[in-house]
């Protein structure tokens, strides 16, 4: 389990809408590479601001990680896999 991170029982259950699971979403943050961008949209704005990544499973596949930094923890906000125009922005400006 990593550490950190924190997942309320609604985003479990979001996210297991997606067939993603907590352990996959680990995945992601350990086996990412590049930098966290962040969502500028008027409808995602929060404080602090929200941030998103694209990253492999260890079983190969790429989700969409979005996320809210705040005090050292890291609120998942949603995860799902990631669509080809969210790996192509993450590519171009994540790596």
């Amino acid at each position: 389990m990593m550490k950190g991170l924190i997942t309320s029982q609604w985003v479990i259950e979001h996210i297991a809408k997606h067939s993603v699971s907590r352990r996959e979403v680990e995945q992601c943050f350990e086996n990412r590479c590049g930098n966290f961008l962040y969502d500028n949209r008027e409808n995602n704005k929060t404080d602090p601001p929200t941030e998103w990544f694209v990253a492999e499973t260890n079983a190969g596949r790429r989700l969409k990680i979005v996320f809210v930094p705040k005090d050292g923890k890291i609120f998942l906000k949603t995860a799902y896999d990631a669509n080809p125009e969210e790996i192509r922005i993450y590519e171009k400006y994540g790596n």
